[in-house]
This record gives C-alpha cells, structure tokens and sequence, in this order.
C-alpha cells in the first residue's frame, strides 16, 4: 500500500526564493552577520551541524511568507560543502528551528521591537539578538531569551548563550579595515574570539618572534663559542 507523505507536497527549498528581496539601507546589516559566520567558520571548524544565515528567508508555513532576519544560527542541521549551499532555509525539509535570530536595526525600523520580536517568539526561536548601532541612551545590544513563550532580556555583555556554548557581545575592533564597534562571539571566560583578520596577525608575530627568538640563541651560542676560542678551548671538541 503506498504511504502518503504530506511533506512531499509542499515546495522546496530549491524552489523557494532566498530572500524577500528587500534591499537593506544600511551595510552593517550584511557585514556584521558576516563577521558572526567567519568567526564561527572558524571556531567550529570541524563542526558539521551548524548553520549561519544571512538575509535567507526562513520559511516555516508553506502558505504564508518568509521570515527574513539579517542573520541566524541553526545548530543539528548538516553543513552544506557543495557548490550551491542553501537556497533557502525550509523548516518542513530542515526540521530545525534556528536558535537564534539577529536584526541589525537601520535609520529605518523594520519592526525590530515589535513585530520580528512577535514572529520570532511565535516560531520558538530560543535566542533574539538586537543590536542599534544609532542609540545614544539606551543598549545597543539587546539579547533576548524565550522563556514560557515570551522574549527575557538578558543581562551583561558579553551574554552567554549555554544552549550554544558561546557569548556574543559588541566591543571596540577593526574588521575589513574599519575601526568600529562589532559583534563577536565569546568564550565562557568572557574572552572574544579572533577575526580572521585579527589570526593572521597573531601568527605572524608569533612567527617573527619565534624567528627572533632563533636568532638571539644563535648569536648567544656564536658568543660562547668566542669565549672558549679565546680560552683555548675548541668549542667542537665539546660537541
């Protein structure tokens, strides 16, 4: 007897748009999502069960549209390595709601305390990140916890995200040669993690000190040998 599969019906995510096709008003919306999935490319580079989303539609009801945060993370899904990546992030293919959304807000409000709070909550997103880089006298970041189906405001920055096994927070930086404050991740001492920019460096001056380090054990060893010559003393005959 043939089984129907209900989920064989719906569309995929090769057929669904990616995004809502909403041009974004200001270009931290894209880079500061960015900077987040580089980061964690390389904190969990041997990970295969995440997933980072920037401007993607998630869709989660096959009738209504997509929801389209400027980044989140999905965690248990499989990290895709071919060519194409993710269209789209489908839940009904994913089985995976993502634990944690993030808004970065523009001169423009999309809804960002309000309805995008409503939708993601109503999703069962754990986490919901906001950050305004504009405000002078409130927090520009905002992390949010769904507790009993309502958005909690958590305390600190970093906030540590246990679920995760990360921090996120905003400090001073320079990514892509900008000097600003960005959003990184943090480990669970409250220390951030390195941009690629920031672990190219940090290895480069661990190289030049090591070379450094060579050279001065060279000229220290040139030293003695000179001294012992100067005893009569053959260095080599010591060897």
């Amino acid at each position: 007897m043939l089984k129907y599969d209900p989920l064989a019906c719906l569309p995929s995510s090769e057929e669904l748009p990616d995004s809502d096709d909403t041009p974004v008003d200001n270009e931290l919306q894209n880079i500061i999502p960015g900077l987040l999935k580089v980061i964690l490319a390389m904190v969990w580079a041997e990970r295969m069960d995440w997933f980072f989303g920037i401007d993607m539609g998630i869709y989660h009801d096959p009738d209504l549209a997509a929801i389209v945060p400027d980044g989140f993370l999905s965690l248990g899904v499989e990290r895709f390595y071919d060519q194409n990546l993710r269209l789209s992030y489908v839940l009904w293919e994913e089985k995976r709601v993502p634990i944690l959304a993030l808004e970065v807000v523009s001169q423009t409000y999309r809804g960002e305390y309000s309805t995008k709070k409503a939708e993601y909550a109503r999703l069962g997103i754990l986490y919901y990140v906001v950050y305004n880089p504009f405000r002078r006298r409130k927090p520009r970041l905002e992390v949010y916890k769904l507790v009993n189906n309502v958005y909690e405001l958590q305390d600190g920055n970093p906030v540590w995200l246990p679920e995760i096994g990360l921090g996120i927070g905003m400090e001073q930086g320079t990514y892509l040669g900008i000097g600003r404050e960005w959003l990184y991740w943090y480990n669970q001492q409250g220390q951030r993690f390195l941009t690629p920019e920031e672990d190219k460096k940090l290895a480069q001056q661990q190289t030049q000190q090591a070379q450094q380090e060579a050279q001065q054990a060279r000229r220290r060893a040139e030293l003695l040998a000179e001294q012992l010559r100067s005893l009569g003393v053959d260095p080599d005959s010591l060897s």
